[in-house]
C-alpha cells in the first residue's frame, strides 16, 4: 500500500492511517548514524548475522530493562515478532483472547495462524476484569495480548491494579500475556504505570519497537522473555529469514549510544501534544454525541458514536466530504465496532484535526435528524 501523505492529497484529511508525520523523523541525526556505523562496523552489520539480533544493541536493551542480553531478540518490527510468537505458542483451534476493541492487525494476524479470537471488553482503566474471569473459567487462552500504554486503538492506559490482577490471573489459569508497548515513551500527562513486564511473573512477554519514537522504516523490534522462549523465537526467525536487517539495528544503536533517543522522544512530545489537544476540543465541539477516553499518551482517540450512526455509512459519506477513516469494525474480533471510529491525530496538522472534525460532525449530525 503506498504511502499518503494527509497533508498533501489535494484537501483529503486522513483519519485512517495511524503513522508519524515526516517532520517526526530525525534525519539528518540517522544519516550520521549510518555513516559511523558504516565505517567502524560495516563488516558486521553488512554480513549475516545471528538471528536474534545485532549484540550491541541487544545489549543496550537489555540494560535498559534489567535482563540478561539472552532475554532479548531484535526483530524486523514487532509485528514479526509477534508472527513468529503465534506459530510458537499456538495450534489451529487455540484460543487468544485480545482487548475489544484491539489492534487489528494482530487480530488479522491470529486469525491468519488458525487461533480463536475472542474479545475481552475495554473499560477507561483497562480490561473488565469480571468478563476476563468469566471467559478463563470458559476457555483455556494460549495467551491474552494487551496493549496496555496509550492502546490502539482507544488511547486507553490500564491501570496498575488490572495490570497486576492480570499477571495472577496467567500465573492461575496458565496462559502467556503478551505485552505490546510502542506508544508507552509517548506519554503527554500524567504518572507512568509500571510495564507487565516489571511485576516480577515468567508469563509475561514483552514486545515493543522504534518505530513510533524513531522511525517505523527502519524496522526494528524487539521482545523480552524467558532465555527459553527468545532462544525458540530465534531459530524461528533464522528458518524464515536467516538473518535481521543488521544495518538498521546497527543504526538504531548508534543512535541509542550517543544518547539522542530520550532527546527526540521529547522533542516528539513536543509535536504531538498540541495535536491531541486539538483533537480532544475539536470532538467536544463538533461531535458531543461521541463517546471516547481522553488518552494520556499515544496516537490514537477511540471515539464510539451514537448506535444509529453506522460507521460504513459514515465512512462513505465522509469520503465524499474528503475525510478518509478507517472501518471500525476491523478492530473487533466478533460483529461489534459498527458504531467506532479510531482517529489518529499525530499525521495532521492542528487546522487540519479541526477542519476533518468538524466536518464529521456535520455528517453525524445529519445521520442521526
Amino acid at each position: 500500500m503506498a504511502y499518503i501523505n494527509p497533508e498533501k492529497e489535494r484537501g483529503t484529511i486522513n483519519f485512517a492511517r495511524g503513522v508519524p508525520p515526516p517532520e517526526a523523523f530525525p534525519t539528518q541525526q540517522l544519516q550520521e548514524c549510518a555513516r559511523a556505523v558504516l565505517e567502524r562496523e560495516g563488516s558486521v552489520v553488512l554480513q549475516y548475522h545471528p538471528a536474534a539480533g545485532f549484540v550491541p544493541l541487544r545489549e543496550w536493551l537489555a540494560d535498559r530493562y534489567g535482563v540478561a542480553m539472552e532475554c532479548v531478540l531484535v526483530s524486523n518490527g514487532s509485528l514479526q515478532i509477534l508472527d513468529f510468537l503465534t506459530r510458537l505458542l499456538t495450534s489451529p483451534g487455540d484460543v487468544v483472547l485480545v482487548e475489544k476493541p484491539s489492534y487489528d492487525r494482530a487480530i488479522t494476524l491470529f486469525r491468519r495462524a488458525g487461533a480463536r479470537v475472542v474479545g475481552v471488553p475495554l473499560k477507561p482503566d483497562g480490561f473488565e476484569r469480571q468478563a476476563l474471569e468469566r471467559l478463563l473459567e470458559e476457555e483455556k487462552p494460549d495467551f491474552f495480548y494487551t496493549i496496555p500504554d496509550f492502546q490502539n486503538p482507544t488511547g486507553i492506559t490500564t491501570s496498575l491494579a488490572k495490570r497486576e490482577k492480570l499477571v495472577e490471573l496467567a500465573e492461575r489459569h496458565d496462559f502467556w500475556v503478551l505485552e505490546d508497548s510502542p506508544y508507552r515513551d509517548l506519554r503527554y500527562w500524567g504518572e507512568e504505570v509500571s510495564v507487565i513486564f516489571s511485576l516480577g511473573s515468567e508469563k509475561v512477554l514483552h514486545l515493543s519497537s522504534f518505530s513510533k519514537v524513531l522511525s517505523p522504516g527502519m524496522r526494528v523490534g524487539y521482545i523480552l522473555g524467558p532465555e527459553h522462549v527468545v532462544s525458540a523465537l530465534a531459530k524461528i526467525a533464522e528458518d524464515t529469514y536467516i538473518t535481521p536487517n543488521m544495518v538498521s539495528q546497527g543504526v538504531v544503536y548508534e543512535y541509542c549510544r550517543r544518547g539522542w533517543l530520550g532527546p527526540n522522544i521529547e522533542r516528539l512530545k513536543g509535536l504531538y501534544r498540541p495535536r491531541l489537544e486539538t483533537l480532544a476540543s475539536a470532538l467536544q465541539a463538533y461531535l458531543p454525541q461521541a463517546q471516547w477516553t481522553r488518552p494520556e499518551g499515544g496516537f490514537f482517540v477511540g471515539a464510539y458514536l451514537p448506535s444509529e450512526v453506522d460507521v460504513s455509512l459514515l465512512k462513505a459519506k465522509a469520503q465524499e466530504e474528503r475525510v478518509t477513516l478507517s472501518d471500525g469494525r476491523g478492530f473487533f474480533p466478533d460483529e461489534d465496532g459498527s458504531a467506532f471510529l479510531r482517529l489518529p491525530f499525530c499525521a495532521l496538522s492542528a487546522p487540519n484535526i479541526q477542519e476533518g472534525i468538524s466536518r464529521l460532525g456535520s455528517i453525524v449530525n445529519m445521520l442521526i435528524r
